[in-house]
């Protein structure tokens, strides 16, 4: 399982040009489902990505989770971030979960990670075309893979 963290100063999900979730300040997350991930995968990620100490203190240090900042998270399913470009030009996604792995284990994050903020988290809709926007906050991106703890 792999996310992709963003600090945002905003952000937001549209689909069919209605937009889903919006946020202040906060994350923007972007997370691909493994055929080989799991509970500990997820587990894992949400406990990574709420700790993430990337937002500033009073002194301008990035020493302030998500949590402590107060900060906001919108959760986006993508699959390409499974992409294996070892072979050609064209991306190969056979590490990608099928919908029937991939659903479940994308709801379980969104659920944990509100759980751990204390808060509801945004999200987009698994399978739908997405207009995500953006501000990057720094910017201050992130990648973390469940397989390289």
């Amino acid at each position: 399982m792999r996310v992709v963290v963003q600090r945002v100063s905003s952000a937001s999900v549209a689909i069919g040009g209605e937009v889903r979730s919006s946020i202040g300040p906060g994350l923007l997350i972007l997370l691909g489902v493994g055929h080989d991930d799991c509970v500990e995968d997820v587990d894992y990620l949400v406990n990574k990505t709420v700790a993430l100490r990337i937002f500033d203190d009073g002194e301008g240090v990035m020493n302030l989770s998500v949590r402590d900042s107060g900060g906001d998270a919108i959760v986006v399913s993508q699959f390409t971030l499974m992409a294996s470009t070892r072979k050609g030009n064209r991306p190969s996604y056979i590490n990608a979960a099928g919908h029937g792995k991939a659903i479940p284990l994308y709801r379980l994050f969104c659920d944990k990670l509100s759980e751990a903020m204390g808060k509801p988290v945004g999200t987009g809709e698994f399978g739908a075309d997405m207009k995500v926007s953006l501000v990057n906050d720094g910017p201050v991106t992130i990648c973390i893979d469940s397989k390289n703890k």
